[in-house]
């Protein structure tokens, strides 16, 4: 039998330190702490539990999990969100949105088998064209790409949206500026509820709202949007470097036809992504990227 079969199963909506938020099929929340030393749980875990009182209990096992994805400082790599069935990266017109960190959020999902687009926000702007022919490589590697104005017309962005959500636990990243807790508060109106909520049974005050957050979108509780801060830490170093590549879809297609096995994709002859490169199939700007990482990574 499964360890913990015969206990109660939840889902991990929050955490702080060894204090988590598990919310059980019905919809009651309760703080677990894990058994032991070890604290590993992320949101969108599924854990049993085991009640230790009214509103608390005990993690006693962590379920296998579908995916899992990680953010790095320069000290350390750590996982913080799990079973995400979408990667929605918020970038806006104003202020422009970096490559490099864009990149690193859709090779970290692709490496993780997540399906993932990118939301173009600020449409009412007049830099939304510059913006929009930044992602056009994107768009022809088969990202979607998605456009909205969500101050502007947010009727309008939430009938886009929906489609695209329903059914589906979705995490939303994106840099500072770009309208990310404004679609959070759009879609799902009782976050700040929530944070509230989570913040007074985790007994941390304000360092709840710097965390990853689980919210709901329907009563029925089947649409979740995910929430967490630190794009720019975004972490890429559970990868291996000769992993990259096959991590990009503008370059994939063209590793096979390099010479050697274990080519870099850099500088070795016969490599056939730098013939591509040359040849103007793959954008100068994503090879660079690229090798930004490469050099990372290594």
């Amino acid at each position: 039998m499964t360890r913990g079969a015969g206990l109660d199963i939840g889902l991990v909506v929050a955490g702080h330190g060894r204090h988590y938020a598990v919310e059980t099929p019905e919809g009651r929340r309760l703080i677990c702490h894990p058994r032991g030393k070890k604290s590993d749980c992320v949101v969108g875990d599924r854990v049993r539990w085991l009640a230790t009182g009214a509103a608390e209990g005990v993690i006693e096992h962590l379920e296998p999990r579908r995916n899992l994805l990680f953010r790095q400082d320069a000290w350390k790599t750590k996982s913080f969100a799990a079973n995400i069935d979408q990667l929605l990266v918020l970038v806006a017109a104003d202020p422009m949105f970096g490559e490099s960190q864009l990149a690193r959020a859709l090779i970290a999902a692709e490496s993780a088998g997540i399906a993932a687009c990118i939301l173009l926000n600020k449409a009412d702007l007049p830099q939304f064209a510059a913006a929009r022919a930044r992602l056009e490589p994107y768009a022809a590697m088969g990202v979607p790409v998605l456009e909205a104005a969500l101050k502007a017309r947010p009727d309008a962005a939430r009938e886009s949206l929906g489609p695209r959500l329903a059914g589906k636990a979705t995490l939303v990243l994106g840099p500072s500026g770009s309208g990310k807790s404004t679609l959070i508060n759009l879609l799902a109106p009782g976050a700040q509820a929530q944070v509230g909520e989570v913040s007074r049974a985790l007994n941390t005050g304000r360092h709840t709202t710097t965390a990853t957050q689980w919210y709901w979108l329907d009563a029925a509780r089947t649409t979740a949007l995910i929430d967490s801060p630190g794009f720019q830490e975004f972490g890429l170093r559970q990868l291996d470097p000769t992993e990259l590549a096959g991590c990009m879809p503008d370059l994939r297609p063209y590793v096979t036809a390099c010479k050697f096995y274990n080519c870099s994709h850099r500088h070795e002859p016969g490599c056939g992504v730098l013939a591509a490169l040359e040849r103007g199939e793959i954008d100068a700007a994503r090879h660079r990227i690229y090798r930004e990482l490469w050099d990372e990574l290594t």
